[in-house]
């Protein structure tokens, strides 16, 4: 089994492309992640990685043994999920990332009362609203919001998930409210933006149909909650899962703003990798976030 976990160190090593990530990915420290490594060095007589002060490669024989343990670690993964299947209990990591957002209120709240349940599974959550690669990033599901554009995954719908434009009452106070979609062009947008974003743009339905609007605003930031904090201190206006601001609703500390052209509906759903054989416990949690999330999105 040493062996076994040696390589799946070395190739998260390779995947992530150091050292101290690839440990962390496997809940290794950096000296205990390299230990491991040395220790498969030391098995085949022959230096595995090429190591600079900036990036970290297989070498030639580093990569022959990367590409084979990808294939034979794959294998062994068919083989528990297939055993497990018969046997009927889950068991194992389960790998699953989400947005933030919805990370934290709709799955972070599930994975103490999944693994009640199922107490052979060992759930490790990655939140973050960047987009995930499933197959490099070694993950299992991959919770969504939105439409995810990668027709490679298995996708299952979990529910419908609507939109709203928010605002604080002292923004609208002090700069007004808007009446129309395009008045929005003259307000600060808060905006879900990454490095190398394209041209951002809010999807509203309208009497006329779904309407693709170009927005704008002073500041933007690649954490949902933070816009959320923004919208909530008066700074501009949000566009948020009906979910997340619903309580800020209820209270008065925000109003919906343009309730006849809300934003477009959002999917939330989850993707998976395709394989021959999916593994039981990913089977399992899909269906019980299906099932703990029924109505709460709406």
């Amino acid at each position: 089994m040493s062996y076994l976990e040696s390589l799946r160190v070395f190739v998260r090593v390779v995947e992530l492309g150091s050292i101290t990530a690839g440990g962390r990915d496997m809940r290794l420290s950096p000296a205990a992640a390299s230990t491991r490594i040395r220790d498969l060095e030391a098995k085949f007589g022959a230096r595995l990685l090429n190591r600079t002060t900036r990036t970290l490669t297989p070498t030639e024989i580093g990569q022959v043994l990367y590409e084979n343990a990808r294939r034979v670690l794959a294998a062994l993964d068919e083989t528990e999920a297939a055993v497990a299947s018969l046997s009927g209990t889950p068991q194992g990591a389960l790998r699953v990332a989400a947005p933030l957002g919805a990370g934290r209120r709709l799955v972070a709240p599930l994975v103490p009362r999944f693994v009640a349940e199922n107490p052979e599974v060992q759930v490790r959550l990655r939140l973050s609203d960047r987009t995930v690669n499933i197959v490099e990033d070694g993950i299992d599901l991959a919770f969504f919001l939105g439409q995810p554009e990668d027709s490679t995954l298995i996708r299952r719908k979990i529910a419908d998930c609507p939109r709203v434009l928010v605002a604080a009452p002292s923004y609208l106070e002090q700069h007004g409210t808007p009446e129309a979609p395009d008045d929005l062009k003259r307000h600060n947008c808060l905006l879900l933006r990454f490095p190398r974003s394209p041209e951002y743009f809010w999807m509203l339905q309208t009497p006329e149909g779904p309407r693709k609007l170009a927005v704008a605003g002073a500041f933007d930031s690649d954490d949902g909650e933070v816009l959320l904090n923004w919208a909530l201190g008066g700074a501009g206006i949000a566009n948020r899962p009906r979910y997340e601001v619903a309580d800020a609703m209820a209270d008065g500390r925000l109003v919906e703003v343009l309730p006849g052209s809300p934003p477009v509906t959002a999917e939330f759903g989850v993707l998976t990798p395709h394989r021959e054989l999916q593994d039981p416990k990913v089977r399992r949690f899909i269906d019980f976030a299906a099932r703990e999330l029924k109505g709460a999105l709406g």
